[in-house]
């Protein structure tokens, strides 16, 4: 079987999260919001790190409005994500970035989680 080789971007995100990953873990009272940013979509995960499951997931294909920029779509993401995560009985959460600068689309869904009073 081939090996699939990394380019340097891709290397260097994988590094960056591997070192972020050392230090955040989810519970199932605190999980982890993870996210991850397609060319197409982005997609965030609740995850209970102990236990290894997803609590719940979202992307920018499922929300129902699907006009707006990348960023505009992102905040309503993280909006959608937080409501699913209050309705949960989740209050705080712990943000992982997967490596991606804390900008754009990354922001935007903080920023929508935080608008619906979900604590990082």
């Amino acid at each position: 079987m081939k090996k699939k080789k990394l380019t340097e971007v891709s290397a260097r995100r994988l590094k960056i999260r591997m070192r972020i990953r050392k230090r955040i873990h989810g519970t199932a009272d605190r999980p982890r919001l993870s996210v991850y940013k397609s060319n197409t979509a982005t997609y965030v995960q609740l995850i209970d790190d102990w236990t290894g499951h997803t609590i719940a997931a979202s992307s920018t294909k499922k929300i129902a409005n699907q006009t707006g920029t990348p960023v505009e779509k992102a905040v309503a993401l993280g909006k959608e994500i937080g409501e699913k995560a209050i309705a949960k009985g989740i209050q705080t959460i712990v943000f992982d970035r997967s490596g991606y600068i804390y900008h754009g689309r990354v922001k935007a869904i903080a920023e929508g989680a935080r608008a619906t009073n979900l604590k990082f």
